[in-house]
């Protein structure tokens, strides 16, 4: 299952909450990205970030993100957002 967990970032970041949540985010961040579970990341300058995440459940993308470190501090909070294949376009192929 895919679930995009969209990010809001309450407000910018001072150059203290940088320094001290995001030595430990990232490395967090690229854990799941390389075990697998984000499979897509961006940045959205006016919320926050954005993973397309390969889970079993809406249920597992929350619980993933909220073990990390800018939710874990109060300074994120996600949305999640459960998608799939545009299911629609299989009326385009003959016989369906």
């Amino acid at each position: 299952m895919k679930v995009m967990a969209i990010g809001t970032v309450g407000a910018p970041l001072t150059p203290e909450q940088r320094q001290q949540v995001m030595p430990r985010e990232v490395p967090h961040t690229l854990k799941l990205y390389l075990d697998g579970k984000i499979e897509q990341f961006w940045f959205r300058p006016d919320t926050g970030p954005v993973f397309l995440m390969d889970v079993d459940s809406v249920e597992e993308a929350r619980a993933i993100v909220d073990d990390m470190p800018l939710v874990i501090d109060g300074l994120a909070k996600y949305q999640f957002w459960p998608v799939g294949p545009l299911a629609p376009l299989g009326l385009l192929i003959q016989g369906k």
